[in-house]
């Protein structure tokens, strides 16, 4: 099934104790279209750079069957910019410097050969835009998943409380759980989440794992223990382009699938995390990628 895949594509500046890096290609919907890539053939992006950004970045994309028709270059514009330093911990991070350039005046155009997609992802910019997009597709997605972060928590709460209504998952991390919801039990949290819209809540837990919430139903689902973390910028948008590439690549939206979905995604983080930016996105394999998923199911399996 096809996915359309919104938000920003960037250039990042990262230092962590590893090591520093100068610009390199980072944004939400980078990271999830080359997640999901691995599962899904019908992979569609929009999103905005200016004319700095490389074309053999845009090559890559399309070398990964990612449907670039609908990134738009914006001539005489910079790409967006964000800069971070990570503490020793790798949990937290100080931002450094951000520029929106193109990403502040943001007009997500949908092609018309993307209008018929059967999974959309929201990756994280302004609620506004992401609701814009629902509204420019004529037909409702099978499933609408979305992620957001504390920024728009805060500086847009009325707009994201009005998007909620319009989306099927929500993908948010512990941190923002609570500050969405004033709860600071996380199945409290996700209870009242899902009272604003979302059927389905996935909490992201960092190196703790990551948590499933639909109806009276619980999953967790625990991170891959790895003896280094180089760069963990990535990791949320490459966990929800391994969930929603399965689910397209499946056509199967059950809790059952969302669980194994989760699996895929975690499997997906554990590889962004071993290399700088997207670097280790670029030529996975099939075999790698199982290898991992079997890493994860002996992790937690046990019997009685």
């Amino acid at each position: 099934m096809s996915l359309l895949t919104v938000g920003s594509v960037a250039f990042d500046a990262l230092e962590t104790p590893f090591g520093k890096t100068d610009k390199i290609i980072g944004g939400a919907a980078t990271y999830i279209t080359l997640s999901a890539s691995y599962f899904t053939k019908k992979n569609n992006l929009v999103a905005v750079v200016g004319d700095d950004f490389p074309q053999s970045m845009i090559d890559y994309l399309l070398q990964h069957g990612i449907n670039t028709e609908g990134l738009q270059i914006k001539q005489g514009e910079k790409t967006f910019f964000w800069s971070g330093r990570y503490h020793n911990d790798m949990n937290t991070r100080d931002t450094l410097e951000t520029q929106l350039n193109v990403m502040e005046n943001f007009d997500p155009v949908i092609p018309d050969s993307y209008q018929d997609c059967q999974y959309l992802m929201l990756g994280n910019t302004a609620p506004a835009i992401q609701q814009m997009v629902i509204e420019r597709l004529k037909t409702r997605p099978k499933l609408i998943v979305l992620d957001t972060m504390n920024l728009w928590i805060d500086i847009a709460n009325a707009d994201l409380k009005n998007l909620l209504k319009l989306v099927d998952v929500l993908v948010v991390n512990d941190e923002e759980a609570r500050q969405l919801t004033g709860e600071y039990a996380l199945v409290k949290a996700a209870a009242k989440i899902r009272t604003m819209g979302p059927k389905t809540v996935i909490i992201k837990k960092g190196e703790h794992g990551a948590l499933l919430f639909s109806e009276d139903r619980i999953f967790f689902a625990p991170a891959l223990p790895l003896e280094e973390v180089f760069d963990p910028t990535g990791a949320g948008d490459t966990f929800a382009g391994g969930f929603i590439g399965h689910l397209a690549k499946t056509d199967d939206i059950s809790f059952d699938n969302m669980k194994r979905a989760i699996i895929y995604g975690s499997a997906m983080a554990s590889f962004c995390v071993e290399k700088f930016g997207a670097e280790r996105m670029l030529n996975l394999t099939d075999e790698e990628i199982q290898d991992r998923v079997d890493q994860f199911v002996k992790l937690s399996a046990f019997g009685l």
